[in-house]
């Protein structure tokens, strides 16, 4: 008992309460830092820093207004429109309005010379500040701190290129993915999801072309391809296109379908089968003879009606073939038809014929479809001859 009450004594001394406050700070301070950072925190050390700048701008103005005009004031409240939530940008706007009317007091009536608080200089930052209001209150609704929007329209950008990674192969395979957006965006409505099953003997690629284009679609591109990537693998091939319909069917979107196209490869025998669901088809290089042939799979659209039948085509891919899946950007425009289109791309693709096809999807994208203002994709899938594997081999 003695002993017990001296050391609640010795815990409750000043240094020890002190030790205990300035521990309790620290992890405060430390959680503050990390939800400022995820932009779940207050906002006040933005908002205080863009109070100090308002006196300063108005007593430059006041000094100087030929260098510093009383527009000025349209910076910090720019800057917390970007910044601040709703409530504490009413605060600024407060503070900045009070700037003004000091502004106006100490520099005299607009009438008696320039550089002064002119009536245009009232509604430049009135203006200002309700476009910078109407950018917050959009944020608190949605949701998206300003701290975090730019990071979380990068990590769904990032997550779409992971998700359409294609993966390794053995030797004697090459496997090469390009995915041109429209108009230059960083998403698009097309997307991969592939994976090595049965024991990473058999190759499962599905290339799948959303309703849209660009960003409109790159949102239902990342949720179908998450979608996709649970269902690959996890069903036979024969029931993919079946489930994948209908889960569109179930999202009830106004842009509800999609084209869609399943490979499952034997990597050991070459031998494959290919699913389409209202895809172009698929182009295969015999070595032997040097021609393209095409390879089209009867099936409708995803997410028109349910119950949609799919069957599929076979073939084989022996030494020295190649087999092309894309989508219908690249063969298919307003003033020209998919067979033009595929014309024109087996036409380009021969050209690597004798040197091989690595690093020639982004090159054909390029030659055939360069300023189409329409997602595109182009997927090779190679069996390399024993001419390829010894270059490979030696390179």
């Amino acid at each position: 008992m003695a002993a017990g009450r001296q050391r609640r004594a010795e815990a409750e001394t000043f240094t020890a309460r002190l030790k205990k406050q300035w521990h309790r700070a620290r992890v405060g301070m430390r959680r503050s830092a990390v939800d400022y950072f995820r932009g779940d925190g207050s906002d006040w050390i933005a908002l205080a820093g863009l109070l100090l700048t308002i006196p300063v701008i108005a007593a430059t103005t006041m000094a100087n207004s030929v260098w510093c005009s009383p527009a000025a004031l349209v910076l910090p409240i720019v800057a917390g429109g970007l910044v601040l939530r709703p409530a504490s940008l009413l605060g600024l706007y407060a503070a900045a309005a009070t700037a003004l009317i000091v502004e106006s007091v100490q520099l005299g009536p607009y009438t008696e010379g320039p550089s002064r608080v002119t009536p245009g200089v009232v509604l430049v930052v009135a203006a200002c500040g309700f476009f910078g209001l109407l950018l917050a209150q959009f944020r608190s609704r949605v949701g998206v701190p300003w701290r975090r929007g730019g990071t979380m329209l990068f990590d769904l950008r990032e997550r779409i290129r992971v998700q359409s990674k294609l993966p390794k192969l053995p030797p004697g395979w090459h496997r090469e993915m390009a995915l041109r957006p429209a108009g230059g965006q960083s998403f698009s409505g097309d997307f991969v999801v592939a994976a090595r099953t049965n024991g990473g003997r058999t190759l499962e690629v599905v290339l799948t072309d959303v309703s849209g284009k660009g960003m409109d679609a790159g949102s239902r591109a990342l949720l179908l391809s998450g979608a996709f990537g649970g269902l690959l693998g996890s069903l036979p091939p024969h029931a993919f296109l079946p489930a994948a319909n209908g889960y569109l069917l179930r999202q009830d979107w106004d842009e509800g379908f999609a084209t869609s196209i399943h490979l499952v490869l034997d990597l050991d025998s070459g031998d494959y089968e290919l699913y389409s669901a209202g895809h172009p088809p698929g182009l295969q290089l015999s070595a032997g003879t040097g021609r393209w042939e095409e390879k089209a799979a009867e099936g409708p659209l995803l997410g028109v009606y349910d119950g949609a039948q799919f069957d599929s085509v076979k073939g084989s891919l022996r030494p020295g073939d190649v087999l092309m899946l894309f989508t219908d950007g690249l063969v298919e425009t307003s003033d020209r038809d998919i067979v033009e289109g595929i014309d024109r791309l087996t036409g380009e693709a021969d050209r690597y014929v004798a040197g091989g096809f690595h690093g020639a999807a982004w090159h054909l994208i390029e030659a055939v479809a360069k300023d189409v203002n329409d997602d595109r994709a182009l997927l090779l899938i190679c069996r390399e001859g024993p001419t390829a594997q010894a270059l490979a081999a030696s390179g």
